[in-house]
Formats: structure tokens, C-alpha cells, sequence
């Protein structure tokens, strides 16, 4: 029954991401939720959020279990919900990237994982490690 619950709540939100709706103005804090280690539910994937800027750039790591270079990560306001993108390059990640939504009410970042290499998306979510 939960898997079947995350499953709606990850379509659901995901209908979001895809919406073509511009990124509001929003203050910092904002963010700061977002802030904190989070693992995937299938696996030992980790995004470590550690600071987030006024303009939404995000400072973070990526481990798998060894680190994983993060390119690029941004936080941004879509309707009334905090959008994070974080795009890795590595070895082995030429340019896969996760684009999440986070759920307050879950405390969890629901979305997708683009794999570069074989061209997939993968739906995906991240709890936060407490």
C-alpha cells in the first residue's frame, strides 16, 4: 500500500516538473529545508545538500557510494513547490541529472533521474538520512 502511495505521489508531482511553468521569486530561506543529506529509497544514493544561495544555486555532493562530481544544482520555485536540479559529470555520468520536487509534508524529494548513458528516466525518491 505505500509503494502504491509514493507511486501517485511521485506521478503527481512529476506532472508538475514537466509543466512548463516559470520559476518565481523567492527568498532564501525558502530553501533551507532542503538543506541536509538525503538517500534514495532504492539504493545508497546520496544527494548531500550543504548551503543553498539567495539565487538558488545549490553547494552539494553526490554519492554513489564514492563521490560523484556534481556539475551543476539549483533550487527554484515552481507554483508552490520547491523544484531541485542537480546534474552530475563524471566518469560514468556524462550528464545524468535528477530533477526532484520536495513534499513538506513527507519531508521527502520525489522526480526523476535522467541516466545519460542509456537515455532512461527513472522515477525516484530521496528520504532525508536523520
Amino acid at each position: 500500500m505505500k509503494k502504491r502511495s509514493t507511486r501517485l505521489i511521485v506521478m503527481a508531482l512529476s506532472a508538475l516538473l514537466l509543466a512548463a511553468v516559470p520559476a518565481m521569486v523567492c527568498a532564501a530561506e525558502d530553501f533551507q529545508p532542503l538543506i541536509g543529506r538525503w538517500q534514495r529509497t532504492d539504493g545508497g544514493y546520496i544527494i548531500d545538500i550543504r548551503s543553498i544561495a539567495p539565487d538558488g544555486k545549490i553547494t552539494a555532493g553526490y554519492y554513489n557510494p564514492r563521490p560523484i562530481n556534481v556539475e551543476q544544482a539549483q533550487a527554484s520555485m515552481q507554483k508552490d513547490h520547491i523544484k531541485v536540479e542537480v546534474t552530475l559529470r563524471d566518469q560514468g555520468y556524462p550528464g545524468s541529472a535528477y530533477t526532484l520536487v520536495y513534499a513538506p509534508d513527507k519531508d521527502a524529494l520525489f522526480g526523476y533521474y535522467y541516466h545519460a548513458v542509456s537515455g532512461q528516466n527513472f522515477e525516484v525518491v530521496f528520504f532525508r538520512v536523520k
